[in-house]
């Protein structure tokens, strides 16, 4: 498995922007398409967009699409989610994830990731 440290979480106000970095041990994390997804308390843990392994296929939660950016640097084994023009209810942890299978396209499925990054805060105030 693929080893993730998520970042880069923090409070910032609405219409603000904050980036999230998903670093892997190794740089194993270049050849599998990683997803971000969230989890708001009291709710379940929800799709927010994926990368595939070589950048050429992005999917997007429509309640972010054209405000968030996933983008990776493969040659530092890192994914980043940009978010802009945050809107209080995208309050949550967020969580980088890998998908299960190398070199293959990611889904919107939770469980089809198999390895996990700790989590990061962020926080938007209205």
């Amino acid at each position: 498995q693929v080893q993730l440290v998520a970042s880069g979480g923090g409070l910032v106000q609405a219409g603000g922007s904050l980036s999230l970095s998903c670093a892997s041990s190794g740089h194993t994390l270049r050849f599998y398409a990683t997803g971000w997804f969230r989890q708001a308390p009291g709710k379940e843990r929800e799709f927010v967009g994926a990368l595939s392994w070589n950048a050429d296929s992005t999917y997007y939660a429509d309640s972010v699409k054209g405000r968030f950016t996933i983008s990776r640097d493969n040659t530092k084994g890192t994914v980043y989610l940009q978010m802009t023009s945050l809107k209080p209810e995208d309050t949550a942890v967020y969580y980088c994830a890998s998908y299960k299978l190398r070199l293959a396209d990611p889904t919107r499925e939770a469980a089809e990731y198999d390895s996990w990054g700790q989590g990061t805060q962020v926080t938007v105030s209205s």
